[in-house]
């Protein structure tokens, strides 16, 4: 059986009243294709993909044969599908709501690699079609609604390394290398994001200026300095708008100035650093 894309899967029944699919690409990550839907009634026909399928219900059951057994997915699971491998899907109870990815060969097997550090010569191989994993859902929902909402790549782009790590390492036996001091790439890595802070910097960016792989920089960085490139980012993007608001700056021009996509984005990364809004902050300490 050819592999289709998911577009094709459910193009082949159309969608009830109520149910809704929404397909969205990361080009970064080899053309990585996303899909968040809500089915009441929608059946998948028997079907393989050329990619893997991984994913997880945020609400209701899915059921799903695939492997010989008829598997159930609900809120806290995470189901795997490889490549080939030939599955169905449809609603058990009142429907679903989920969120999937279809991350190529490729990209797998490179992220495996820099978690393991060696080249794997085969493809990562999930034992079980479906995990409860509930803290790796979560990391998963983070990282989908950062891409499908794309306005900070360096987010989306850690909380997916971060992910599809978590799910190598726990659910497909991959073996993580230990990480040691790495003072060096670390520093260049913070000169990048001091000089870079208010650009929309991709994790493979600055991966590059470190000389680390993604994922090894994400762990390198954590270690150096007990935050990820991220969250380094983001201090330093609110350490910029102290300076513009102190000295009587407007919020609205301060986020677009400091890298921030709107006013309630720096508002809600001010406040949980800060403890106050801009606007308190900017009326109590302008000159």
């Amino acid at each position: 059986m050819d592999g289709i894309t998911q577009a094709e899967a459910i193009a082949v029944a159309p969608l009830a009243g109520g149910e809704r699919a929404c397909f969205f690409t990361a080009g970064r990550f080899d053309g990585l294709e996303c899909l968040t839907a809500t089915f009441h009634t929608h059946r998948y026909a028997r079907h393989t993909h050329d990619t893997y399928v991984i994913g997880g219900v945020v609400a209701g059951c899915e059921t799903f044969i695939v492997r010989g057994c008829r598997r159930y997915i609900g809120p806290g699971d995470l189901a795997f599908v490889h490549p080939h491998d030939v599955h169905d899907g449809e609603p058990h109870g009142d429907g679903y709501c989920y969120r999937m990815t279809y991350p190529t060969v490729a990209l797998l097997q490179g992220i495996a690699a820099e978690v393991s550090g060696d080249a794997l010569s085969g493809v990562p191989f999930f034992t079980e079609p479906v995990v409860r994993d509930p803290h790796g859902v979560a990391l998963f929902v983070q990282a989908h609604q950062a891409l499908e909402a794309p306005q900070d790549t360096l987010a989306a782009d850690e909380l997916l390394s971060r992910v599809y790590a978590r799910c190598l390492v726990r659910h497909a036996r991959i073996a993580p290398r230990s990480v040691g001091r790495e003072p060096g790439p670390v520093a260049r890595a913070k000169a990048l994001l001091a000089q870079c802070y208010a650009e929309d910097l991709p994790l493979a960016v600055l991966a590059a200026e470190a000389g680390l792989s993604p994922h090894h920089l994400i762990r390198a960085f954590r270690r150096e300095t007990g935050l990820t490139p991220h969250a380094w980012l983001i201090n330093l993007r609110v350490d910029a708008a102290k300076a513009r608001l102190r000295r009587g700056e407007a919020p609205v021009a301060v986020a677009s100035a400091t890298g921030f996509c709107d006013q309630a984005h720096l508002t809600r990364a001010f406040k949980a650093r800060i403890g106050v809004t801009p606007g308190v902050y900017r009326a109590a300490v302008a000159a």
